[in-house]
């Protein structure tokens, strides 16, 4: 079956368009508002931690009969990405996964993201949603029942394991005035640290930033309480946002220290050794401590050790915190330049006053440079399912 352009573009955002009629100027108004969206306007890039407030469209759409909305779910080490909306001449995520689900559609379709990031941003989980109408291949023209979503995700994930570095974990059946973007309620961020003098593993790089000095973490809390709450977030909203306003509440702001990506057992732990300190702190090194574990194994990466000489072919390791950010939504850059003041902090650049000065300057330029992307990863998105 041949299909207008105008067909085609309608399906894409659930209207249903006639053969011998032009879309509603409800339909044409709703398609604008999705072209924003849409690689190639004018709209300057927008970046990761910038899911605008906006209120939900108030336009009714028409369902169309014959296509069917998918919410999916993907992770992806975003490093070979040039973020996540689609670019000329550029690999995003949403032409990685457009282009997976044409192969297994036979036909091309549009992807919409909750969540917007930037090259070299990671995402733990990001959201989307596509409209897919199936076709018969066997009979072109005939459309048949919608696939099923667990069907979606094998297809497409068999079209993506040749990428190496982006998975659809997840995909769901949702009505077709459902919005990734505009329906979700709330985005949680995680930001890595690794804090040590010696240079970042093989393995650690591109995936968190480091930071060779000490971070007291409890400075980093105290100014947590500060940035934590309903504020006006110009001081971390980069040049560039297009939000309306930079008010916003951060429900959550919090630091963690954790076990580093590459946790192996020690020569200690292996023989039932009690330490004083947890298992994983056998990644770390703390030279200050006098309660680290005593041998180092032959076959672990990074272990601690009081000793300056751990042994030929080892590696002291770095001690690694997240911070987490959650709101149902981010200015522009907002997460990275929340993280640079706190790693100011941590490091005695900044104190607690400073750090309330920087709030209330109202102004960027006000704060600590922006921490890089590699070490943010887009954590969940969270909805209302129907």
């Amino acid at each position: 079956m041949h299909r207008t352009d105008a067909q085609r573009e309608g399906k894409r955002v659930g209207d249903h368009v006639s053969e011998n009629t032009k879309p509603s100027k409800l339909s044409r108004s709703f398609s604008q508002a999705e072209a924003k969206e849409k690689p190639g306007s004018d709209l300057p890039r927008r970046g990761e931690e910038e899911e605008e407030e906006e209120e939900e469209k108030p336009v009714r759409v028409e369902p169309n009969p014959r296509m069917q909305r998918y919410l999916v779910a993907v992770e992806y080490i975003g490093t070979r990405f040039s973020g996540s909306q689609k670019q000329p001449n550029c690999r995003t995520v949403v032409g990685t996964l457009e282009e997976a689900f044409c192969k297994f559609v036979g036909q091309p379709v549009s992807i919409y993201c909750s969540s917007r990031t930037d090259a070299g941003v990671h995402a733990l989980s990001n959201v989307c949603h596509v409209d897919v109408e199936r076709i018969s291949k066997r009979k072109p023209g005939e459309v048949l029942p919608p696939h099923e979503p667990g069907v979606v995700r094998r297809a497409v994930n068999h079209f993506l394991q040749i990428e190496g570095d982006i998975m659809v974990t997840d995909v769901r059946c949702i009505p077709s005035d459902f919005h990734a973007r505009y329906k979700a309620v709330e985005r949680i961020y995680f930001y890595r640290l690794l804090s040590g003098p010696e240079p970042l593993s093989t393995f650690e790089r591109e995936r968190a930033w480091h930071v060779p000095e000490k971070l007291d973490v409890d400075a980093m809390k105290n100014a947590c309480k500060i940035l934590v709450g309903h504020h006006d977030f110009s001081s971390f909203r980069a040049a560039g946002c297009q939000a309306n306003s930079p008010i916003r509440t951060l429900d959550e702001l919090h630091v963690t220290e954790v076990a580093s990506f590459l946790n192996f057992s020690s020569t200690s732990e292996r023989r039932g050794i009690v330490c004083d300190e947890p298992a994983w702190c056998s990644n770390m090194l703390e030279s200050e401590s006098s309660t680290q574990c005593s041998h180092v194994s032959s076959t672990s990466i990074g272990k601690c050790s009081a000793n300056s000489d751990i042994g030929f072919g080892m590696r002291t390791g770095h001690r690694c915190y997240v911070i987490t950010a959650r709101a149902r939504s981010f200015l522009y850059h907002q997460v990275r330049l929340l993280v640079g003041v706190l790693k100011c902090a941590g490091t005695g650049e900044l104190t607690f006053n400073d750090v309330e000065r920087i709030l209330n300057a109202k102004t960027v330029t006000a704060a600590s440079p922006m921490a890089p992307a590699c070490g943010l990863y887009l954590g969940n998105v969270k909805y209302e399912l129907p």
